[in-house]
């Protein structure tokens, strides 16, 4: 039962930032800080792939509106990361069904991911570019802090990450009115976009029209 505190925190920062757990904890097997970590984790070419892209997640994820966008590719990809690093965790250590490990490690990714997509929405409302900036940089920052602390403190993680996700679930809960707002204000800047590209296609040609 030891691996699931690691499971379940590297399952919540996966929602998060998948890319940023992978890095860590491929560098902290490689690095020969960690005995935990599969040597799949500690590849090259994985160290490579997940650095890049998680060079492409801090730029997108500090820009307005992109990263919501970000986020809903994202929807599949997170969970799907938290699900097999958690059945990675589980296989190197044998110590729980790497199926179990997997369920526990994508459901707490999928959560995550809500809360930090449904905040971002709610964020997106704000006119002003700097809260991303600030909420990306927090984002990142803990994600960096609490897969540390589970590499040494599994336990203390677990706990910290537990608290994190009923926070930001009840959060999310008082932001779902504003979201909805968001929501139906892009739909309507889109009709309009819609209406006037459709407007200007009818009337465009009027004139020459006329002039035949």
């Amino acid at each position: 039962m030891s691996v699931l505190p690691l499971v379940f925190t590297s399952g919540w920062a996966s929602g998060i930032n998948a890319y940023a757990v992978v890095l860590l904890l491929g560098v902290f097997g490689a690095t020969g800080l960690s005995d935990d970590v599969p040597q799949a984790l500690q590849r090259p070419e994985i160290l490579v792939t997940v650095g890049v892209l998680f060079v492409c997640e801090a730029v997108a994820d500090k820009i307005p509106y992109v990263d919501s966008v970000w986020d809903s590719v994202h929807t599949v990809i997170r969970p799907a990361a938290g699900a097999w690093v958690g059945a990675m965790l589980a296989g190197q250590s044998g110590s729980v069904p790497d199926l179990a490990a997997a369920v526990l490690g994508g459901s707490t990714a999928l959560a995550s991911h809500t809360v930090k997509a449904g905040t971002r929405m709610a964020v997106n409302t704000s006119p002003e570019p700097f809260s991303n900036i600030v909420l990306s940089t927090a984002e990142d920052l803990g994600v960096a802090g609490i897969v540390t602390l589970a590499i040494f403190h599994p336990w203390a993680a677990a706990v910290v990450a537990g608290v994190l996700l009923c926070t930001g679930l009840a959060v999310l809960f008082f932001l779902v009115s504003r979201i909805r707002r968001f929501l139906r204000r892009r739909a309507q800047r889109r009709e309009e976009r819609r209406t006037g590209a459709v407007a200007r296609r009818r009337y465009g040609g009027a004139p020459w029209a006329d002039r035949d």
